[in-house]
């Protein structure tokens, strides 16, 4: 195994270009142990440590651009208020070593469906920058996660960036795991709501082959909400939307049994997150509305 260890970014390009086959490593918490249980010997090993704008992070006036290689802790720390969501998946992973040295490109990279800051870029509506020798693409998150631990990457592309939308409404995210902490998600899920366009996104994680949405689910509760004047009025949403959410969030989840659950259980699972995060968001929203309307 060749280590290939470039001082910059375009070094970095350059290698990846002249070894397609070589696995990025930057915080590791994924390729090494993969490697350390002999599941996966590459040819080329390209460490990104050395690059310091992977590790770099700008908050926008609507986005924030978030480097590849930028820690969980970093996260959790500096952008609480502008990703939420992806704060309150950050803090679910691993210990606090593994938070100061992964970050969201590893995430992306493997693509493994139980990766912790899926759901919660799903459900923000997340971009992927990614770029090599030939130029730069964005590929758009809901296009990115092709199959089970594959992703859209071209051979020769490095993940650069993830850009996404600052939070204009609540956001939340849960997962179930076997304890408490150090554990791989059974199943997990995201929820974001979107006042300035009056839309609701979610993120589904270890509940199907992929990452995924539950489109139905959105579809369902963006009507209701609309048709019922929720997002002007700030009504506490009905039970029956809320059990029909939960229960469409449910339905698009296509999980197997494994050591860590089943599917049966999954789907109750997601379904059960998916109705207090509604709860959780909508609550919070008519707090926002409240306090708007008492300050006017």
């Amino acid at each position: 195994m060749d280590f290939l260890r470039p001082a910059s970014w375009e070094e970095a390009l350059a290698a990846k270009a002249e070894h397609p086959t070589a696995v990025p490593l930057s915080g590791g918490t994924d390729v090494m142990v993969e490697i350390n249980f002999d599941h996966r010997r590459p040819e080329y090993l390209l460490d990104l440590n050395r690059i310091e704008l992977l590790r770099e992070w700008e908050v926008g006036e609507e986005n924030v651009r978030l480097g590849a290689a930028v820690p969980y802790t970093q996260i959790m720390e500096n952008l609480r208020a502008e990703l939420p969501g992806l704060a309150l998946a950050s803090h679910t992973v691993a210990s606090p070593q593994i938070r100061n040295r992964g970050g969201v490109g590893g995430n992306l990279g493997t693509a493994s469906p139980a990766g912790d800051a899926h759901p919660a870029l799903l459900a923000a509506g997340a971009e992927v920058e990614v770029e090599s020798v030939r130029g730069t693409r964005f590929i758009p998150i809901d296009e990115f996660y092709t199959g089970v631990k594959r992703n859209a990457l071209q051979p020769d592309e490095l993940i650069k960036t993830v850009h996404i939308k600052k939070a204009d409404g609540p956001q939340q995210y849960s997962k179930v795991g076997t304890r408490n902490a150090m554990v791989i998600a059974v199943c997990a899920f995201g929820l974001a709501l979107h006042p300035e366009t009056r839309t609701v996104r979610t993120g589904i994680g270890s509940a199907a082959p992929t990452p995924i949405r539950a489109k139905e689910a959105e579809a369902f509760l963006n009507a209701a909400l609309e048709e019922g004047g929720f997002w002007d009025n700030g009504k506490i949403i009905t039970p029956s939307i809320a059990k029909q959410f939960a229960d469409l969030c449910s339905g698009a989840a296509n999980p197997i049994d494994d050591v860590r659950g089943t599917a049966k259980y999954r789907r109750h699972a997601v379904g059960i997150m998916a109705r207090r995060q509604l709860g959780w968001t909508w609550e919070q929203y008519r707090g926002i509305g409240r306090t708007l309307e008492g300050a006017a």
